[in-house]
């Protein structure tokens, strides 16, 4: 599967549209600013990242996109991902209600807060940074390099799908 494929959306349903322009924004304002980043990033708990990436001093960044306000309120696995990065992110569109976010229940003093639409993102709040285990980041950047790697690969022959699923 390509990197577009996971980000793109079936245009009945805009919902997951919303969710691909909020990506698409984040992806090039984190180009801007020599973040890296791959959607949809499998985690070793079980959780899915929907964009985890690298920026330019090797620190860890994952972005949970809600476009719904129930999605955002009914969100209770957000906390999963705070072992896997250096730095977390709400992303969200501009239209969102983003004052549950301020809420102790949604860790302002971890979160940042990133808008964007189809076109551009812009940092509302800065995550602040709560630097993981080198040896974890470690970890964590290996697993995100090859799975980058890996859809690259198979993007460019898609006969390599069935290998490389061991992790």
């Amino acid at each position: 599967m390509s990197e577009a494929s996971l980000i793109e959306s079936h245009p009945a349903d805009p919902v997951a549209a919303c969710a691909a322009d909020v990506a698409r924004g984040i992806g090039r304002l984190f180009a801007r600013n020599d973040v890296w980043c791959l959607a949809e990033m499998p985690l070793r708990n079980g959780r899915r990242a929907d964009l985890m990436g690298v920026d330019n001093k090797g620190r860890i960044i994952i972005v949970e996109i809600k476009v719904q306000r129930g999605d955002l309120l009914g969100d209770g696995k957000w906390p999963d991902y705070l072992d896997f990065c250096d730095r977390f992110y709400w992303g969200v569109p501009p239209g969102l209600d983003r004052s549950p976010l301020e809420g102790d229940g949604y860790r302002p003093d971890c979160c940042g807060i990133i808008v964007a639409d189809g076109y551009d993102g812009e940092i509302v709040r800065p995550a602040p940074l709560h630097p993981l285990a080198a040896a974890r980041r470690k970890v964590e950047v290996e697993r995100l390099s090859r799975t980058a790697l890996r859809r690259l690969t198979v993007a460019a022959d898609p006969q390599c799908a069935p290998w490389g699923l061991s992790e």
